[in-house]
C-alpha cells in the first residue's frame, strides 16, 4: 500500500512552478462580488468558482451551474482562463447572467510550457496544462478579501488551483475555512484506458501511453485532498473506487464516502422539443466538440464504418458533424463522396454553429457512434430533449437510465448500428414514438434546477480538518 498523502502534503506539489511560468498579456478583470454586493438571504452562499478555460454552451457544465447558481440567488465569483477573444467575449455572458469574473489571459506557449515541465516529474500533463500563477494569486487574493463558503474547482486541469487553495486554507488565518469541492466530471484515467486501446489517432495513442499510469494516480491521491470530488456518473464513482482501491486500501471506506455523482442537466428551453415528423427526411447529426479525441474516433467510425452500409439502401441520406474545432481528419470526412442524388453534399463538416440546438432539432436523427468515453454524453441527452430520435452505442449511454426501443435505439457494431438508423429512417411512427419518450425522460431525469439542488447541499459539507 501507497501512504496517503495529507491534505497539507499538497503544498510541495503547489510550489513546484515558479514565477518564470507567469503568462504574458493583459489582464481581464470583471469585478467579483465582495461583501458590499451582497443581497443575501439566509439561504444564499457566496462560491468562488475556478474553471481552468472560459465556460460558454460548449463547455455547458460549469456554464450551468454558474448560472443556476446565480438565478437562484447565490453570489458566484468565477476564476478562469480565456485563451482567445471569443473566450474572452464568452465570460461577457457570465457577467450578463449576474456572476462576477477574474479572468486571465492563457497562451498555448505557455500550456504546452507547462506541460514539458511536467514530463520531468510524476504529475499528469493534464494537471499542469492550465496553471497559471497569475490566476493562483488573485485566487488568493479573492479569498483573503471576501466572505467565501465553498471552492468549487472543476477538472484535473483545475485540480492544481484547488491544491493551491488547499494550501493557502492551511496557513491562512481566516474567519471561516470554506470546503474545497473538486468536480472531476468524468474520471481521466478512465477514459485514457479505454482510448489506449480504441481511439484511431496515433497522437492521442501516444499521448495517452505517458498519461496513463501518472494520471491513475494522481486522480486516486487528489481524492484525499478535498472535502468531496464530484463525477457525471455512476461509472466514473465506480472507476475512482477501484483507483483508491488500488492506490490506498486502508483509507477506502472513508475516501468513498467523499466521492458523489452529479450529472449533467440539459437547458429545456433551449434543446426545446420538436414534433419528430415535421423535420427534414434523411438527415442524420453528430454533435459535439470535433477535436476531443473520442468524437474524431466516433466519426470516423460512423462515416467509414456504418455509413457505406445505410448508403447502400437510403443513398439519399445526408450525414451532418456539428461542432467546433474539427480536426484534420474529421474535415477530410467530408471528401470524397459522390453528392446526394439532390446534389447536397453526403457529409457537411461545419465546424462551430451559433445555435446547436437548431442543428439537432432539424435532424432526422441524432447518433453518438462512440467507442469510447467516460461521464454522460451530453450529445445524446441535448438530443433526447429535442425530441430527436437517437441512435447510440452502449458506450455512449452506459451513464444515462435509459432501455434501448423505450427511449432510444442502443446498437454496437457498424452493421446493427447501420440496421438501427435504417429502421428508423423507415418508421416515421417509432420516431415520433422515440422522439416523446426521449423528451419526457430528460424532463424528469436532468434538469440543471435538480443538479444544482444537490451541488448545494454539497457546498455545506464541513471542512476537513
Amino acid at each position: 500500500m501507497k501512504a496517503l498523502p495529507a491534505a497539507g502534503d499538497a503544498q510541495r506539489w503547489s510550489a513546484t512552478t515558479g514565477a518564470s511560468s507567469i503568462v504574458a498579456g493583459t489582464t481581464s478583470t470583471l469585478q467579483p462580488f465582495g461583501p458590499t454586493h451582497l443581497h443575501r438571504n439566509c439561504d444564499a452562499m457566496n462560491i468562488l468558482f475556478v474553471v481552468p478555460y472560459a465556460p460558454n454552451p460548449v463547455r455547458v457544465r460549469p456554464y450551468e451551474f454558474i448560472r443556476t447558481l446565480v438565478r437562484r440567488g447565490h453570489q458566484v465569483t468565477v476564476a478562469t482562463l480565456w485563451t482567445s477573444e471569443q473566450e474572452r467575449s464568452d465570460l461577457e455572458q457570465l457577467t450578463a447572467a449576474g456572476a462576477g469574473v477574474i479572468a486571465e489571459p492563457m497562451h498555448t506557449a505557455h500550456s504546452l510550457l507547462n506541460s514539458a515541465r511536467a514530463l520531468l516529474g510524476p504529475t499528469p500533463l493534464q494537471a499542469s496544462y492550465s496553471w497559471n500563477p497569475r490566476l493562483m494569486t488573485r485566487i488568493r487574493e479573492t479569498l483573503q478579501r471576501l466572505h467565501v463558503d465553498a471552492v468549487h474547482v472543476e477538472h484535473l486541469r483545475g485540480s492544481r488551483y484547488a491544491v493551491g487553495v488547499r494550501t493557502f486554507l492551511n496557513n491562512a488565518t481566516l474567519p471561516a475555512r470554506p470546503p474545497i469541492i473538486w468536480d472531476s466530471v468524468d474520471s481521466i484515467s478512465y477514459l485514457f484506458e479505454q482510448a489506449v486501446q480504441t481511439s484511431r489517432t496515433l497522437r492521442s495513442r501516444l499521448i495517452i501511453g505517458i498519461e496513463l499510469e501518472r494520471t491513475r494516480c494522481h486522480e486516486a491521491w487528489l481524492v484525499g485532498q478535498f472535502e468531496r470530488t464530484l463525477v457525471t456518473s455512476a461509472l466514473d464513482r465506480a472507476a475512482f473506487v477501484g483507483l483508491l482501491n488500488e492506490y490506498f486500501p486502508e483509507a477506502l471506506p472513508a475516501l468513498v464516502e467523499r466521492i458523489e455523482v452529479i450529472p449533467n442537466g440539459v437547458d429545456l428551453e433551449r434543446f426545446a422539443f420538436r414534433d419528430p415528423l415535421e423535420r427534414p427526411p434523411a438527415t442524420i447529426i453528430f454533435s459535439g466538440k470535433m477535436s476531443y479525441h473520442a468524437n474524431v474516433t466516433a466519426a470516423l467510425h460512423l462515416v467509414n464504418d456504418v455509413m457505406p452500409l445505410v448508403w447502400a439502401q437510403r443513398p439519399d441520406v445526408q450525414v451532418w458533424i456539428v461542432g467546433r474545432d474539427p480536426t484534420a481528419e474529421v474535415r477530410k470526412l467530408a471528401e470524397g463522396h459522390p453528392p446526394l442524388p439532390s446534389g447536397k453534399p453526403r457529409v457537411m463538416v461545419t465546424g462551430a454553429v451559433p445555435d446547436m440546438a437548431e442543428y439537432i432539432q432539424a435532424a432526422t436523427i441524432a447518433v453518438a457512434p462512440l467507442l469510447y468515453g467516460a461521464g454522460i454524453q451530453n450529445k445524446a441527452l441535448e438530443a433526447l430533449a429535442c425530441g430527436t430520435p437517437v441512435v447510440a452505442t452502449h458506450q455512449a449511454t452506459a451513464a444515462l437510465n435509459v432501455v434501448s426501443g423505450r427511449e432510444l435505439l442502443i446498437a454496437d457494431g457498424a452493421e446493427a448500428f447501420a440496421q438501427a438508423l435504417l429502421t428508423l429512417l423507415a418508421d416515421p411512427a417509432l420516431r415520433a414514438r422515440l422522439g416523446a419518450a426521449g423528451r419526457r425522460f430528460v424532463e424528469a431525469h436532468h434538469s440543471w434546477d435538480a443538479a444544482v439542488a444537490r451541488l448545494e447541499a454539497i457546498y455545506q459539507t464541513p471542512p476537513l480538518r
